[in-house]
């Protein structure tokens, strides 16, 4: 992968609820090029899997409902990446299912400036005020395969929503 020197952009590729099928994240990993894969849950194995096709890629997981406790992996995790405050989960925690209030009130009074989440499958990403929050869907390909892009360049927050064809 291609490796940027301190102050350049930051290519970030969020994907969620693969379920056992890298072949789309293979093919998203291709297509972006990304300087660090984001990967949130359901199935944290696949992600292993990515690094075994993809030695060196820059990984970061957190653990799905579908995930074993055990495997090592955490619930949440906050980044912070080009000046940027990035909270990553899978989402069943803040029962996401029945709307997405409690974890945009949450990740405001944490001061983050990215929420990114997976669980219901459902692609979403918008500004809402200073927030930017993405559902990057399911990368897994049914009914479509999708995955969301953040890039972060001088100080500046991209995202957007991609779609496998």
């Amino acid at each position: 992968m291609c490796q940027r020197e301190e102050g350049d952009s930051v290519k970030l590729l969020v994907c969620s609820d693969s379920h056992g099928n890298l072949d789309y994240m293979r093919r998203a990993v291709e297509l972006e090029r990304p300087d660090r894969v984001l990967h949130l849950g359901d199935v944290t194995r696949d992600g292993q899997r990515l690094l075994e096709a993809f030695p060196g890629l820059a990984l970061e997981q957190v653990r799905g409902n579908c995930d074993g406790w055990g495997d090592g992996f955490p619930e949440e995790k906050e980044l912070f990446l080009g000046g940027k405050r990035i909270w990553m989960l899978h989402g069943h925690t803040y029962r996401v299912k029945l709307g997405i209030g409690l974890l945009t009130e949450e990740a405001r009074s944490r001061g983050e400036d990215v929420v990114v989440f997976g669980h219901t499958h459902q692609p979403l990403c918008f500004l809402d005020g200073s927030l930017w929050v993405m559902n990057p869907g399911t990368i897994r390909g049914f009914p479509k395969a999708t995955y969301g892009l953040i890039e972060l360049e001088a100080g500046k927050i991209n995202c957007r929503m991609a779609e496998m064809k």
